[in-house]
């Protein structure tokens, strides 16, 4: 397989957006699992474990609409089969927004499969999959989105895996009115994730550990109307370096794209799709 072509990434510049602080005690509050999850390191850390108990979870104290946010992760090692490491954003309610990174745990040196999926208005079935090229428990890596008016951008350490664009025109619902909280989760899974539910959780192998640092965000309040001045937000594609990546990415790693199932689809493909 290609080793990764080296681009250079362009910088995107902070102005008039709020920077979050990378501490977490500042920004997230662990909502469920009780001292499974612990804030590390005088805020610079966050840990997350799961027994055959129960998992654990974190999610901000602030909901944002619109940003670039960016947050370090190590995934469970070892045996992590039937596992699931949710890191997303979301809004409430039945017609509810979500962008969505799922980390769907295997069998030891099997690679993980990272599952993405976009919600507007409540409606999902957008789901892409992607094996990942590293190794994500050895070490942290940086998963980032960039949400504004005109896409939603994955990478994986700066490298772009995934573009959803805003269709509006063509009536394809795009999540740009309601501001989301960022939410994260470890939990069992076992009757969906690996495998379809063949492989279940070895409960031999707990403590599953999860671990977040160097979190980052360049984000709109729901309250502030005012984030134009600023790059990121006025970006409307990848530079030609990040299309040539986002298409080394398609062509090697992803293992599933919801534009190519015509069996989920039999009416035909959704609009997006042919975009």
């Amino acid at each position: 397989m290609d080793l990764l072509p080296c681009f250079l990434l362009v910088s995107l510049v902070l102005s008039s957006s709020h920077l979050v602080s990378a501490n977490f005690y500042n920004d997230f509050d662990i909502t469920w699992g009780n001292d499974r999850a612990k804030i590390l390191d005088n805020g610079q850390r966050l840990q997350r474990t799961l027994d055959q108990s129960s998992g654990s979870g974190f999610q901000s104290k602030n909901e944002y609409l619109f940003g670039k946010i960016d947050m370090q992760i190590k995934l469970v090692a070892g045996n992590s089969a039937g596992t699931v490491t949710a890191y997303y954003l979301s809004s409430q309610g039945d017609k509810h927004d979500e962008i969505d990174f799922d980390f769907l745990g295997n069998l030891s040196r099997d690679p993980y499969v990272m599952h993405t999926n976009v919600f507007s208005q409540g409606k999902g079935n957008r789901e892409q999959q992607f094996y990942l090229w590293f190794d994500p428990t050895a070490d942290f890596h940086t998963y980032s989105l960039l949400w504004n008016p005109q896409q939603i951008i994955f990478s994986l350490d700066g490298t772009p895996v995934r573009v959803f664009k805003n269709n509006e025109n063509v009536g394809v619902a795009y999540p740009k009115n309601q501001g989301m909280r960022i939410y994260s989760s470890l939990w069992n899974t076992d009757d969906w994730a690996t495998r379809g539910g063949l492989v279940k959780i070895d409960w031999s192998k707990a403590l599953f550990v999860a671990s977040y640092q160097s979190f980052n965000a360049q984000v709109c309040s729901t309250s502030s109307s005012d984030c134009s001045a600023n790059a990121w937000y006025n970006q409307a594609a990848l530079d030609s370096g990040e299309q040539q990546q986002l298409e080394w990415v398609r062509k090697n790693y992803m293992v599933y794209d919801y534009c190519s199932d015509t069996k989920s689809f039999p009416l035909g493909l959704p609009t997006e799709c042919t975009r």
